[in-house]
């Protein structure tokens, strides 16, 4: 636990606390979404393909740019753990810290998905969300947090003291793994901070740790996005269930998630504009 040092205060410590906050990144000349569109060419979209995530397993994916994709409660409340890369180029992947500075540390219609630099560009739009009337609760909790790293093995034996190997972090690796017909060590290097789809997490108001509590997603509940580039992907059913007790364990009751990809008709997204890499050229003053 977070202890303070017994120090006295000083005389302006009132002053020094009273100062205004300000938003880090204003955010209101980022790139519009351009939801107006996107929901237009819902409108006319069709299944195309789906994978079933098995619980407490990883599953991968592809997404193409310009086709949408959700991630859907099947059977039970579940939580998800999300990486995502350029399906071309791993080194550009999903950038959960700064997409967590441009936006809040919960995520919902409008928000993107950023890129890793130098690339920092979206990878992807939520478009839809079942759960956005769940907002911020009683304890200061929200849905779909860009706060936890993963649930791993390193922490799960530095806390716990034995192996566990269904850690959402695993199962990335193992999917990727598979997926790129590469060695799991190698894979690894490539997994990554998560959106984690359906958590309800927050910080705790008197010692400021991060908790979670049970997901309220129910079956039939979805998140779903707009590839702006194309997308490699891969989904962890957590192994901590709805996450409302614990995680890294064979204990909490797990169920599969489903990922279904949606194409629209062309002409729906005629005109809309994808986006390029940063400009910046890449001097560093140089």
């Amino acid at each position: 636990m977070h202890r303070t040092i017994d120090m006295p205060a000083p005389s302006d410590a009132e002053e020094r606390r009273s100062k205004p906050p300000v938003v880090v990144y204003p955010n209101e000349t980022l790139p519009p979404a351009g939801l107006d569109v996107l929901h237009a060419a819902r409108r006319s979209m069709s299944k195309i393909a789906e994978i079933i995530v098995p619980p407490r397993e990883a599953g991968s994916f592809r997404v193409p740019k310009g086709h949408f994709f959700r991630i859907v409660s099947t059977e039970g409340s579940q939580v998800g753990d999300l990486n995502l890369w350029n399906a071309a180029d791993l080194s550009e992947r999903f950038f959960s810290g700064k997409t967590r500075a441009l936006h809040a540390t919960h995520v919902g219609v409008g928000d993107r998905l950023w890129s890793t630099l130098p690339y920092l560009r979206p990878m992807a739009t939520i478009t839809y969300d079942t759960l956005g009337w769940y907002g911020w609760d009683a304890d200061g909790a929200g849905i779909h947090d860009v706060i936890g790293t993963r649930c791993d093995p390193y922490t799960n034996r530095l806390l716990k003291g034995d192996d566990y190997h269904h850690c959402c972090h695993s199962n990335l690796s193992r999917a990727l793994a598979s997926e790129m017909n590469i060695p799991v060590r190698e894979a690894e290097a490539h997994v990554h901070d998560v959106l984690n789809v359906f958590m309800c997490t927050g910080f705790t108001r008197d010692t400021h740790q991060y908790f979670m509590k049970a997901s309220p997603v129910r079956p039939g509940d979805f998140i779903e996005f707009f590839a702006e580039i194309d997308l490699l992907g891969a989904l962890s059913a957590c192994p901590g269930g709805d996450c409302g007790s614990g995680h890294s364990s064979d204990l909490a009751p797990c169920y599969p998630l489903r990922v279904e990809i949606w194409q629209p008709e062309p002409e729906s997204l005629a005109g809309r504009a994808f986006p390029e890499r940063s400009p910046y050229p890449g001097t560093h003053g140089l």
